[in-house]
């Protein structure tokens, strides 16, 4: 007997909505339904994915119902979308961020906990094999108790990114808000809940009025400590997209890591998965050499694995991996960190 596929519906035909789009039709057990998206070329997408096209979600509901629907249109969209869904009985994958104030992701929050909601939040990086082959090192106890953790996001945005866009050069944008938030995610899965941040900003390269650059303090409950460099003006390649050849629209450099986490016994680096480790208790020491190895990992799409997973979700076979919870859990810590450059204050959450 043919397996009876999962019907997933993609609002939102833009750049990520249209991988969301491909990987359904390519899923072994998921299959697009419908796409909805009032863009003329929206309507070109599904005529030849060969779906039906709808200008709204409330006209898809109208004469459909998915299993399921992906909600990858703009922020603004994703709370009043969302809640459409919810009130349809519809499980969704929301794109981050979750909503665009932390304000606007608590009510979703109670939306979803009063009504039991079955919401996955695209924070994609978490069904990444390297970041569970990460934590799974963390979790295992190789590197002791964790003391400390040094990130970076460092990459150079040209010219036609913000000359396409201008708003990007205003307030409301910049590399905190857009780009942070994929890092506090991984961040929390390594080290947990994030207790106080503080960081400072520049923007001496470009001249904008928002930031090109941030360095970055953490403190988390367990008492971990962090530092992260983020900057979308450094010629540097310590970027999670240009280190974890997940994505093969850019040049990766697999001798460069974007994470370093060290604890009482050892050090892993990620995502090239060195790792360095004493021997033995008595060998501890900075006179004494590591025993060297690599984390054995085999590298693939995390979208594809969080297609999947929603697809999971959806036929009750799973629980969401990452919860409304987690998506205004990272809302929260990346707001805290510009509202610390903002006002050079230790944020404490």
């Amino acid at each position: 007997m043919p397996i009876q596929k999962t019907q997933i519906a993609v609002a939102g035909a833009g750049t990520v909505g249209q991988m969301h789009i491909a990987l359904a039709q390519g899923s072994p057990r998921c299959a697009l339904s419908a796409v909805v998206d009032p863009s003329p070329a929206a309507q070109c997408i599904a005529q030849a994915a060969g779906v039906p096209w709808f200008t709204s979600l409330h006209d898809l509901l109208a004469v459909s119902e998915p299993d399921g629907v992906v909600l990858a249109t703009p922020n603004h969209l994703h709370v009043p979308q969302a809640l459409q869904c919810i009130e349809a009985g519809l499980p969704i994958l929301l794109e981050k961020p979750i909503a665009t104030s932390v304000a606007q992701g608590t009510q979703l929050l109670k939306v979803v906990q009063a009504t039991g909601a079955r919401v996955l939040i695209g924070h994609h990086r978490a069904h990444s094999p390297i970041m569970a082959q990460a934590k799974a090192v963390v979790d295992s106890g190789r590197l002791g108790q964790l003391v400390a953790i040094m990130g970076s996001a460092t990459f150079f945005k040209p010219d036609e990114y913000f000359d396409s866009a201008p708003w990007r050069r205003e307030k409301g944008a910049g590399p905190i808000l857009i780009n942070m938030i994929h890092e506090v995610h991984n961040l929390r899965m390594l080290c947990g809940e994030v207790a106080a941040v503080q960081a400072f900003a520049s923007h001496a390269a470009r001249g904008f009025e928002v930031e090109d650059t941030v360095a970055i303090n953490l403190r988390f409950a367990s008492g971990v400590l962090g530092t992260f460099l983020l900057s979308d003006t450094a010629a540097c390649p310590r970027s999670w997209e240009q280190t974890s050849q997940e994505n093969p629209a850019y040049t990766s450099y697999a001798d460069e890591d974007c994470y370093v986490i060290t604890g009482t016994h050892g050090s892993l680096s990620v995502p090239t998965m060195r790792l360095k480790t004493y021997a033995s208790d008595a060998k501890r020491s900075w006179w004494q050499p590591f025993d060297t190895s690599v984390v054995d990992l085999a590298r693939d799409d995390p979208l594809k694995h969080q297609l999947e997973h929603f697809g999971a979700v959806i036929r009750g076979e799973a629980v969401p991996r990452v919860t409304a919870h987690d998506g205004l859990q990272n809302l929260r810590v990346t707001e805290a960190i510009a509202d610390a450059a903002r006002t050079g204050q230790i944020i404490h959450l």
